[in-house]
């Protein structure tokens, strides 16, 4: 798989149902549909509410305009965005907020109704209002998805994450239920922690 960015090296595996993804046989086409990705930035598409939800879709093959408005809305309604955009669907995604933009971006990746969830600091730009309902959104997905979020807040992992895993400069450097690492001895995990620079 790393063939396709030139000059790029991987080492070690990555598991998904007992399959490491780099491995030549890996069709990234399913790939793609069985993980979702959430940037740290919102980056819906430039075209309306309805088209960011359903590109995926479309993508996987599904052109029935009844099926795909069933995704759109249950996928909206997940995120709980439904009710603030209902009437607004054919409109550009660009006008919604930060934090609209975020949870359509989220609604976008449950659209292909992927394994796992990566999430990539996905609350960073966002104002604290925002944020908590991001997180509450989190908390309701994790029944239904298997979610991997990257955070350096502290506050968020002790509220949100069933496991957590403390890397440093590439390194494992443990992983465990959230509230055995947050209450590690280890002395790179506590000057973490502690807010000393490491």
């Amino acid at each position: 798989m790393n063939d396709l960015i030139p000059n790029a090296k991987t080492s070690g595996q990555i598991l998904l149902d007992g399959e490491d993804i780099h491995h030549r046989r890996v069709n990234l086409s399913m790939l793609r549909k069985k993980v979702g990705m959430v940037f740290q930035s919102p980056n819906p598409f430039p075209m309306s509410i309805y088209d960011n939800v359903a590109y995926g879709p479309r993508i996987h093959g599904i052109k029935s305009r009844k099926m795909l408005s069933a995704i759109v809305q249950r996928c909206l309604d997940d995120v709980m965005l439904l009710d603030e955009v209902k009437d607004a669907m054919r409109k550009s995604a660009l006008r919604l907020s930060g934090g609209q933009q975020q949870r359509l971006c989220i609604a976008r990746a449950l659209a292909i109704s992927p394994d796992v969830l990566l999430m990539d600091e996905p609350t960073s730009a966002l104002d604290p209002i925002s944020t908590q309902a991001i997180e509450e959104l989190l908390i309701k997905l994790s029944s239904d998805y298997t979610i991997v979020i990257v955070t350096h807040n502290i506050a968020q992992a002790r509220g949100i994450a069933d496991y957590t895993a403390f890397l440093h400069m590439g390194e494992l450097v443990e992983m465990n239920i959230t509230g055995e690492v947050l209450a590690s001895t280890n002395p790179l995990t506590r000057r973490f922690l502690t807010g000393n620079s490491l």
